[in-house]
């Protein structure tokens, strides 16, 4: 049966990392590849690891607005010591740090969004910068009908100023926009301003030796195995 918010939500905002592209197995797969010697899934945790705490830099006002390539960069320089990668020049550091516009999107990504996309407005709501995303979606055949980030916005998830901003840019309120993510504390932020949700179970986005766990939390109102399984319930 499709559920009654098939008719009253317009827009569906999706978080990226994690929810739409895998970016554990992405990042493992370019280690295997380049750097064979590496532990792909300690350098992916350890390199992820580092997000939060850059982006908490810019929004304590350590540092100035930085895009999210920038902090991916600074990221890297940090950890690459710990990996025996000291040696890496410029060039290969920056073809390294572009592995975030190539991140390959999970098995249902693609299909369930481009059903969704016939009933809905979809784009991006990501602490990724607009040419990250856009460069991974022409990769990946993302068919976002908009593509928006935390630049256009000049704040990063949980700010208001993101979630709010997507039903700014449409002329909605809130209510008439649903995010979709696989982080409860995103799902969280975004229900504070009055938006809808629908969490997406994402149980290896760390990686098969650290599954995740996918429980319901209260307060959401879709809880979906997957994209293909959201498109099925708001009967797209």
């Amino acid at each position: 049966m499709t559920h009654p918010l098939a008719s009253s939500v317009e827009i569906l905002a999706f978080d990226i990392f994690g929810t739409v592209v895998d970016w554990h197995g992405s990042i493992v797969r370019e280690m295997a590849q380049h750097h064979p010697g590496v532990d792909g899934n300690a350098f992916a945790l350890a390199w992820r690891a580092g997000y939060r705490p850059a982006m908490a830099r810019v929004m304590s006002g350590e540092l100035g607005w930085t895009l999210i390539d920038d902090l991916h960069r600074l990221i890297l320089d940090g950890i690459l010591p710990q990996f025996g990668l000291s040696h890496l020049g410029q060039a290969e550091r920056a073809e390294l740090n572009r592995v975030w516009h190539r991140l390959s999107p999970w098995p249902d990504s693609v299909e369930g969004l481009t059903r969704l996309k016939r009933k809905f407005t979809i784009c991006t709501l990501s602490n990724g910068n607009i040419g990250l995303l856009t460069n991974m979606a022409k990769r990946a055949g993302l068919p976002w009908d908009c593509v928006l980030s935390a630049e256009v916005f000049r704040a990063y998830k949980p700010d208001p100023a993101t979630y709010l901003g997507v039903a700014r840019v449409f002329d909605l309120p809130a209510a008439k926009v649903m995010l979709v993510a696989a982080h409860h504390d995103d799902l969280a932020g975004a229900r504070g301003c009055g938006l809808h949700t629908a969490y997406i179970e994402r149980p290896l986005e760390f990686g098969a030796k650290q599954r995740k766990d996918v429980s319901p939390a209260p307060g959401n109102d879709l809880h979906c195995r997957d994209l293909i399984a959201l498109a099925n319930v708001l009967g797209a």
